[in-house]
């Protein structure tokens, strides 16, 4: 049965940007959820200083959960050879960290889409890039999950792989047994598509899932669509908001997921108004699963 995390959604401002909130201080807020674990994050403020590795995971532990994810953003489609080495060695750092952490999962993306690339050019960049950091995260036993992801938030361009055909491109060139695919159902709207589709041609690799849930605020996603992909930051016709209550079709979502057998981490990416919101979402996240994975 897949087991569930949390990620801190609605505290990524404090905890990587302003320092007003303390990583234990998110770790008590979320031992109090009925969640198996804490999706972590790579770019906390207080993950700078090594020493600090252990002892969070301590805390973690000492409350019965688990750290089985990182999530970082490494940027793999730069022209220039040395920039790209860097990230390979950030990278491994990262896979370093989720190992000291005692995870399981961390994530890659391709890089930003860089006007100047071909289609080609980045998806072999990407792929040669994370293929170099292979060996090392199977070494860790830690397995390198590509999310269909939107952008970074430090990034000035969206994401190289956003669109399906790219994506299932570069996950269709990389044949390891320590990769896989962090499965992201909101992030599809983002590029104007449909999530079920995507899901439906990667479920076979699909090791690791972010839940979450998108509003539209006003209009359709025929405006989404139309608009997709002349505007800077995220689009303003969508909110995150409760799961369970957007545009997500978790029913047909979590058939495909047992159809092929899924029993990985689902990570919650919610909870942006409010602790009582996230609450309510690992609530019908618990149903759910309870729903297609009895007991």
């Amino acid at each position: 049965m897949p087991q569930l995390a949390a990620f801190p959604k609605a505290f990524m401002q404090q905890l990587c940007k302003d320092g007003t909130m303390k990583v234990s201080e998110w770790i008590e807020l979320a031992a109090k959820l009925d969640i198996d674990g804490l999706e972590w994050y790579a770019g906390f403020l207080e993950m700078e200083n090594e020493t600090n590795w252990p002892l969070f995971r301590q805390q973690v532990e000492a409350h019965g959960k688990v750290i089985p994810m990182m999530c970082c953003s490494p940027d793999f489609t730069h022209p220039d050879a040395d920039f790209r080495a860097n990230e390979i060695a950030k990278q491994k750092r990262w896979i370093d960290m989720t190992y000291i952490l005692g995870g399981s999962y961390c994530r890659v993306l391709s890089g930003q889409r860089r006007p100047e690339l071909s289609i080609e050019e980045g998806v072999s960049l990407a792929a040669e890039c994370i293929e170099a950091c292979l060996p090392y995260a199977q070494e860790r036993g830690i397995t390198l999950i590509i999310e269909n992801h939107y952008k970074d938030d430090f990034w000035t361009y969206p994401e190289f792989a956003q669109k399906m055909d790219v994506f299932c491109m570069l996950v269709d060139r990389i044949d390891h047994p320590n990769f896989g695919v962090n499965y992201d159902p909101s992030n599809t709207y983002l590029a104007g598509e449909d999530p079920l589709e995507l899901l439906y041609r990667v479920s076979h690799r699909v090791v690791t899932m972010h839940a979450s849930d998108r509003y539209l605020l006003e209009g359709t996603i025929e405006d989404l669509r139309r608009e997709e992909g002349g505007a800077a930051g995220y689009a303003k016709r969508l909110s995150h908001g409760e799961i369970g209550k957007g545009l997500n079709d978790y029913d047909a979502i979590f058939t495909e997921l047992k159809r092929v057998g899924f029993d990985g981490w689902i990570s919650i990416e919610d909870g942006v108004d409010g602790m009582a919101q996230l609450e309510r979402s690992v609530a019908f996240l618990r149903r759910k699963m309870a729903e297609y994975w009895p007991a």
